[in-house]
């Protein structure tokens, strides 16, 4: 069947005809894309910062203003970018366990890989396991952000660094026992200290330990060496007890000892001057009247002397019964 010659008329009509419903369409795609472009734009510009911190903001890779919580805007188009950085909540890293979360309740999780971090080698060559949990909050977003590549691996990696220093250098005994509030310290003050000289605006509120204890493999030989120190430590509690219970007691009879002797020997002292001040007062008067003070004496003797005579009697031969002489007794029976 022979094919009809091509009519460029006809395609020339059709052609037109299109190109005029596009460009009676075309005010309706502008207008499209104008709404398009505002609605981008708007969408793009605002932002919000939530309560729980701050957010930095960088045009071009440098940074132009940090913004506090609130509703906030920015160039559209993503022109500026936004970098939320939690400066009010409390950070926490975990050493040698993890808190999982299951059906809504956290719980407490000890793998093998997280032995690799909490065994260490304590200064006596003791091998221990030292869980501990670092708490931290952020100051400057600015820093925190732009002076390490991964603050937080940075942080982690110089925390366990410190502590494997500070354990290192105890003896095992100390760290398990009395010394674990002073590790705690010691450690955040050192890790404030590099992360200050890191420039990182981190600010560390607390390192706990969580728990110390020793390895699996050797916890019944560390049992049997506690109950052993545990026993130790009671039986010099009980001596000092005893100690204090009897030096007391006896430095309080020897000072009673030495009290009472002071005592007679004051009295001996008092006694023996009285005497001899009434010695002298006799002889000063003997000294005045010889023959009054002779007689005074002599008559005070007797009277001393005579009523522990009893009864004097005098027998007479051939006389019945006895004659008192004196009766100076008054009539008192002999003893």
């Amino acid at each position: 069947m022979p094919q009809e010659p091509f009519d460029f008329r006809k395609f020339e009509d059709a052609f037109r005809e299109k190109m005029r419903d596009v460009r009676n369409l075309a005010p309706t795609l502008l207008g499209l894309a104008v709404l398009l472009l505002v609605i981008v734009g708007f969408a793009t510009s605002v932002y919000t910062v939530a309560p729980e911190g701050k957010a930095v903001v960088k045009r071009f890779g440098a940074v132009v203003r940090i913004s506090d919580p609130g509703l906030k805007f920015r160039l559209p188009f993503w022109i500026d970018r936004v970098t939320f950085v939690p400066t009010e909540r409390q950070l926490t890293h975990e050493f040698g366990f993890r808190t999982v979360s299951t059906n809504g309740r956290t719980q407490y999780a000890k793998r093998p890989e997280h032995r690799e971090e909490s065994l260490m080698l304590t200064g006596d060559l003791k091998v221990i396991d030292v869980e501990w949990v670092v708490q931290y909050r952020v100051e400057d977003p600015d820093l925190y952000l732009h002076r390490v590549q991964d603050p937080d691996k940075t942080i982690r990696d110089l925390s366990e660094a410190v502590m494997r220093r500070i354990v290192g250098n105890e003896l095992g005994s100390d760290v398990l026992t009395e010394k674990r509030v002073q590790v705690s310290q010691q450690a955040r003050a050192e890790l404030q200290e590099i992360l200050e000289s890191f420039e990182m605006g981190v600010v560390v509120r607390r390192i706990e330990l969580q728990d110390v204890t020793p390895p699996e493999t050797v916890k019944p030989a560390f049992n049997e060496v506690n109950q052993a120190e545990q026993e130790r430590e009671r039986l010099i509690n009980e001596a000092e007890k005893r100690r204090s219970q009897v030096i007391p007691r006896a430095e309080g009879q020897a000072l009673q000892v030495v009290e009472e002797a002071q005592a007679y020997a004051a009295e001996r002292i008092n006694r023996a001057l009285g005497e001899s001040e009434r010695f002298t007062a006799i002889r000063n008067e003997y000294a005045k009247a010889p023959t009054v003070t002779r007689r005074r004496l002599y008559l005070e003797m007797i009277d001393k002397v005579l009523p522990q005579v009893g009864r004097v009697y005098v027998v007479e031969e051939g006389q019945v019964g006895p004659l008192p002489l004196l009766n100076l007794d008054g009539g008192r029976q002999p003893e």
